[in-house]
């Protein structure tokens, strides 16, 4: 078997066997397949696509690449949640313990954040002594004790997807649907779960921009956790503006207690109960989404859910009173408030202009090397629909003392507020679900 030969094929719209996919995969993780020609065949793919059964063997020959997590010492059914990456999305800080609180176990490794989307360990880090690093044995042991444990992702878990990925950054080739579709069903499915349901964000602030690329990317993931035999779904998402109201690690730790509480954003709050209702009749404690997303809603307004983080938050050695008493999260030094520049209605926010503000106020990493400042970050005082005064609030930076970067950051701040005479139409947080049966609007 020969690289060009696949190459060839897949140029000249071939259907490339499991066996073909195993062998271009291992080739290019062992270094006998070279760069151009792993970058030539992800081309070809780009312009010819793949069937559902070459994706889904590309992400099998993906996940068999590394690290394969087993699950089985874990009682039930184990459900996992993705997210496709967005602007303060701290959903899994609330869906994960709320789901295990009605007894779902959730076993999940979960990254850090790179650009303007933020990572789940980074926001539990600002949690005093907090360990996102758990031997296997105590992993396992958590979930059996308290329903739930996240940790950091192993460095091994699918490695030839972290090449390949480089690899498509620099070739031009990110965007194509059934590369990305593998790249993250290789990692939830070497992470080990037995059902898995995927938030897809659409918008500004989301990789995919329009609805119906979001659809074809759900679609393509749902197939392959199908034909991998994962129970999958997906719910697309708008990403047009932030999710609730914080940006930044401690912040958005504070509003996801606040939502754990029944108080938080009510867009946030509808996407967790949504989400989390989803995992819940994946993993069998629902026969409907109305019926698991009501047993949910119970659960933060009788407590459960709050009590339920405060186990995980203790049980992974942080400091568990921050459930009761948010001011010991890391607080910046300063606040500013950047302000309206006219009068109307918010008519339209970019989120990644936003994500990208926090990110140079010291919330995100530009690089994967830099460091994070887990006290910075964004409160957003409007959002699209709301009527603004000339002068009014608009967000207020949390900030380090005497910050160079403040005024850059107010002005790119302004520049993604779009304020127009008259107020916009209503845009739906929640736009479509895919699951086997299909796809369906809301």
């Amino acid at each position: 078997m020969r690289a060009v030969d696949l190459i060839q094929k897949k140029r000249d719209g071939g259907v490339l066997t499991a066996k073909e996919l195993t062998f271009l995969v291992d080739g290019y993780c062992d270094g006998g397949i070279p760069d151009y020609q792993m970058s030539a065949w992800a081309m070809a793919v780009l312009f010819r696509g793949m069937t559902p059964q070459e994706t889904a063997s590309l992400t099998l020959a993906m996940a068999n690449s590394g690290d394969q997590v087993d699950l089985a010492p874990i009682a039930g059914i184990k459900v996992d949640k993705h997210s496709t990456g967005g602007v303060g999305d701290k959903t899994t800080l609330i869906i994960a313990p709320l789901v295990a609180s009605v007894g779902v176990p959730v076993a999940k490794m979960s990254g850090r954040g790179l650009g303007h989307t933020g990572g789940t360990i980074d926001k539990l880090e600002s949690i005093a002594g907090f360990q996102t690093e758990l031997s296997r044995e105590k992993f396992l042991e958590q979930v059996n004790e308290i329903g739930l444990s996240v940790i950091g992702q192993s460095g091994n878990l699918a490695p030839a997807d972290k090449k390949l990925y480089a690899l498509r950054d620099v070739t031009a080739t990110v965007e194509s649907i059934p590369l990305i579709a593998s790249s993250v069903m290789s990692k939830k499915i070497a992470a080990g779960a037995d059902a898995i349901v995927l938030d897809v964000k659409t918008g500004s602030g989301a990789f995919m921009k329009t609805v119906e690329d979001s659809e074809k990317l759900a679609q393509a993931m749902v197939e392959i956790g199908t034909q991998v035999g994962r129970q999958t779904a997906a719910v697309i998402s708008d990403m047009d503006q932030p999710l609730g109201f914080a940006i930044g690690n401690a912040l958005e730790v504070r509003e996801a207690i606040e939502t754990l509480r029944g108080r938080g954003p009510a867009d946030l709050t509808e996407l967790c109960l949504t989400l989390g209702a989803h995992m819940v009749v994946l993993g069998g404690h629902a026969e409907n989404v109305a019926e698991a997303k009501e047993l949910l809603r119970q659960q933060l307004n009788n407590g459960q859910a709050l009590e339920k983080f405060k186990q995980f938050i203790a049980a992974q050695g942080g400091d568990a009173t921050v459930a009761e008493d948010v001011t010991l999260l890391p607080q910046a030094a300063e606040q500013v408030e950047v302000k309206a520049l006219a009068a109307g209605f918010v008519s339209a926010i970019d989120a990644e202009q936003l994500g990208i503000a926090a990110m140079l106020l010291g919330a995100g990493r530009a690089t994967k090397e830099a460091l994070i400042d887990y006290s910075v970050g964004i409160m957003i005082g409007k959002k699209v629909g709301d009527p603004v005064s000339e002068g009014e609030t608009l967000v207020v930076l949390h900030t380090k003392a005497q910050d160079i970067a403040v005024e850059e950051v107010a002005a790119k701040i302004q520049s993604a507020y779009s304020i127009t005479a008259e107020k916009p139409a209503e845009r739906p947080l929640l736009l479509s679900v895919v699951t086997t049966e299909g796809t369906n609007r809301y």
